[in-house]
């Protein structure tokens, strides 16, 4: 009878956790559910669930008891307590006297405002893999046994699948709203030249994606060397005032000087903290990078110690890149502003084209690698970049803004930080491309477009996957004189919202070379209006093959030049070589 009972009241346990973690993927308020489940289940005066989380340098668990029901949340070392040891050996445990066990952290039940007598302990096991622990603590009613284990052992892989989908939709749907927030960032800078307008906009979007209970954006200054805040929010004004430091103190200064995140879980024990509020228990401080040089930062602060991780660093990276591109444009705006001349308009606008062009060729083993942009008298839109992605994986990208002038120079400006976002955040080729693509949809008006082709260079294996995004066609001669052209890819971006993108590898063999180019190379017409175009084109780098990157380059330039019309508009002319030598 007792053993049915039991078996009973297992059932009906199983189908009111089986109806409780169906009815939310919330993820907090599935937390608390689990907590009354186990208290439920095991008849115990409290709870506690813990996650494994890779990312955290401690362990936050959260803790209910039964007096009152309310979820709290600590943090503990790693390892330790009952927590810790299950978490290392994944078995299930009944400890009946806790006084005299050396694993039970009996500052969980000072926390917790209980004293812990006895509790069981039983690993979350989910896909073959440890993601958590639950604990029922302080039998109230006889001793912990081995049906409370059977009950809790039933419910624990409910409970782990639960936990797994609901950290999976908060995971989605935080993307959802940092894909959201950047389309906002990229919006506002494409319509605002006012610098503490944008300002503002990022601090008051990241508020919606990173909770913070201070935080603002400092900027060097080029004159004094002195690091002068922004925008802020959360600080008094007596604290403002203690945050003109120069570049290299505080957290601020470190970041703004070695342009390197940091994150801080516990201010009171690192030595770069200024104590600009009382409150502020964690921190978390990131590069605004211009050009590979810190301009300086973005710096939130919290009120709860380890509030921060390398996930909200990454997201709060996306938007310092995006600050970075206003703070410039905005800072040549006002130049333009003052001199208010054509000339210097179109010098400003040559010089946000400019900075975002690479200072150097890469210098890869067993490949040549070489690019150029000769501007045309009127400013235009091309780009080409390369990219450091991880050892020998290298980024290569080259684009074509249309229009001319300041127009152009800004959509250019847009696309390469959402390019660079983008790639931070991915892998995947065709999805850089659909995610940029989708960027641009939102925040170009009507009849601006962007032409372009990234791709990875693998040189290790000598691999070049690429996407090509309605661009001039790239030309792969290869040694023994056969041609490709990279054809795949997609539409032009920033003009079909939603559209796929394809990817395709190509193996590089020795000698093989690949061109890319902008239509300023190849739409070039002579005397007679006929066109350079793609076999003329194509020859010109068959006659040259033989010669180092960079004399190719100047070859196709000179034959470029001989070729077109005396009264032709040159557009922008911007290549780039790629050659395997060994």
């Amino acid at each position: 009878m007792n053993f049915s009972g039991d078996h009973t009241r297992a059932e009906k346990l199983l189908l009111e956790a089986s109806r409780i973690f169906n009815s939310t993927l919330e993820y907090e308020e599935l937390i608390e559910r689990v907590l009354r489940l186990i208290i439920t289940a095991a008849g115990s005066e409290a709870a506690l669930v813990f996650r494994v989380d890779h990312e955290r340098t401690d362990m936050k668990v959260r803790f209910m008891n039964s007096s009152d029901f309310e979820m709290k949340q600590f943090y503990l070392e790693v390892g330790s307590g009952v927590v810790g040891w299950v978490t290392k050996y994944r078995e299930p445990v009944i400890i009946e006297d806790a006084g005299s066990d050396p694993r039970v952290d009996h500052e969980i039940g000072a926390l917790g405002g209980i004293k812990i007598n006895s509790m069981i302990s039983l690993p979350l096991i989910g896909k073959g893999q440890m993601i958590g622990v639950i604990e029922a603590i302080n039998k109230i009613e006889g001793k912990f046994d081995s049906a409370d284990m059977d009950v809790l052992i039933g419910l624990a892989n409910q409970i782990a699948v639960a936990i797994d989908n609901a950290h999976l939709y908060r995971m989605v749907r935080r993307e959802a709203l940092q894909k959201d927030l950047l389309l906002q960032i990229v919006q506002q800078l494409s319509s605002s030249l006012q610098l503490d307008e944008v300002l503002r906009l990022i601090i008051e979007s990241l508020g919606k994606a990173v909770e913070f209970d201070a935080g603002g954006v400092f900027l060097i200054d080029s004159k004094s060397g002195d690091i002068e805040s922004l925008d802020t929010h959360g600080y008094s004004e007596t604290s403002e005032k203690k945050m003109h430091i120069k570049v290299g103190q505080g957290l601020v200064g470190t970041v703004a000087k070695s342009g390197e995140t940091v994150i801080v879980p516990d201010v009171s024990v690192d030595d770069r903290y200024v104590n600009a509020r009382d409150e502020t228990k964690s921190e978390l401080v990131v590069p605004i990078i211009l050009e590979n040089r810190p301009i300086g930062a973005i710096n939130l602060e919290s009120n709860k110690p380890a509030a921060f991780d390398k996930e909200q660093a990454a997201l709060v990276s996306a938007f310092a890149s995006q600050a970075a591109v206003s703070v410039e444009r905005a800072r040549m705006h006002e130049r333009m502003i003052s001199a208010n001349k054509l000339e210097e308009q179109l010098h400003i606008a040559r010089e946000i084209q400019r900075t975002f062009l690479p200072r150097r060729n890469p210098s890869l083993p067993g490949y040549e690698m070489c690019g150029t942009n000769i501007p045309s008298f009127e400013v235009g839109g091309d780009y080409y970049d390369f990219i450091n992605i991880v050892e020998s994986q290298t980024g290569i990208a080259i684009g074509d803004v249309s229009g001319k002038g300041i127009p152009a120079s800004l959509i250019m400006a847009s696309f390469r930080a959402s390019l660079i976002a983008e790639i931070r955040n991915n892998y995947s080729i065709r999805t850089i491309c659909r995610k940029v693509n989708n960027l641009l949809c939102e925040s170009v008006k009507p009849g601006n477009f962007v032409t372009a082709v990234y791709g990875v260079l693998d040189s290790k294996n000598h691999v070049f996957t690429f996407s090509n995004c309605g661009h001039t066609l790239p030309i792969l001669l290869r040694a023994n004189r056969e041609v490709e052209y990279l054809r795949e890819g997609g539409p032009l971006l920033g003009v079909t919202p939603g559209a796929e993108y394809e990817e395709r590898p190509v193996y590089i063999n020795k000698d093989d070379l690949i061109f890319f180019y902008t239509d300023g190379i190849s739409e070039v017409f002579d005397s007679d209006e006929k066109e350079l175009g793609l076999d003329r084109l194509t020859d010109i780098l068959r006659e040259n093959r033989e010669k180092p990157a960079p004399d190719i380059l100047d070859a196709v330039y000179r034959a470029v030049a001989k070729f077109a019309a005396p009264d032709h508009v040159y557009d922008d002319l911007t290549m780039i070589l790629v050659k395997r030598t060994s």
